[in-house]
């Protein structure tokens, strides 16, 4: 056989052997504070603890329409997460209180109740449904890039704490998506079975403010 030949069957086969991973990249260094106004870190011997402590959660965030209340804790207002590939989110629920379904296309969630009842699921790509009722103390994990969701189903306010394997997850709300960001009006008719009359509703309720 042609060594050429050899070569290229040799990196077929491994390509189709060993699949791929997206993630964030390994650290190089033990961390990584960004710093102020120029791209790199800022010398270690600058750091302190205080960069690796985040305060901003300590109470309840303000509630939308949906009675959540959520507070990302990414590398954008905690840079000690730099290079550290996680993140965290404090998920207040008032009574009946909902976090419409959504996905984070770069992390895995595992959510913890730290408050509450809370009906909690996910639906894979075959569209089976994967949801109970997950009380305090509890804990369910979403899988990267499906989507899920969460509703208070208890009497009383519930508090969720989630973490993630990315730390910037990202995060895509199917409502805000599908009906928010300008999809042609007709697509949207034939999609969902709705008249120019419905989906100019919905297109108003979740256009970007």
């Amino acid at each position: 056989m042609c060594p050429k030949l050899a070569l290229l069957l040799v990196v077929v086969l491994h390509n189709y052997a060993i699949p791929s991973f997206g993630s964030d990249p390994d650290p190089v260094l033990d961390f990584c504070i960004p710093a102020a106004g120029i791209a790199g870190c800022k010398n270690s011997s600058a750091a302190s603890v205080d960069d690796f402590v985040f305060t901003g959660i300590k109470s309840p965030g303000k509630f939308g329409e949906t009675g959540l209340a959520a507070q990302p804790v990414n590398v954008n207002v905690f840079p000690g997460l730099n290079t550290l590939g996680m993140s965290f989110v404090r998920a207040d629920f008032e009574v009946g209180g909902i976090n419409v379904p959504h996905f984070h296309p770069r992390a895995t969630e595992i959510a913890f109740v730290l408050e509450g009842r809370i009906y909690s699921g996910f639906v894979d790509t075959e569209n089976r449904i994967f949801a109970k009722v997950i009380e305090k103390g509890e804990v369910m994990v979403f899988p990267r890039g499906l989507l899920h969701f969460q509703m208070n189903v208890g009497d009383k306010p519930a508090t969720i704490l989630g973490s993630f394997d990315s730390q910037n997850p990202g995060s895509v709300r199917i409502p805000n998506a599908v009906f928010g960001a300008g999809i042609e009006g007709k697509l949207l008719e034939k999609a969902f079975g709705l008249n120019s009359k419905e989906i100019g509703k919905l297109k108003r309720k979740f256009a970007p403010h």
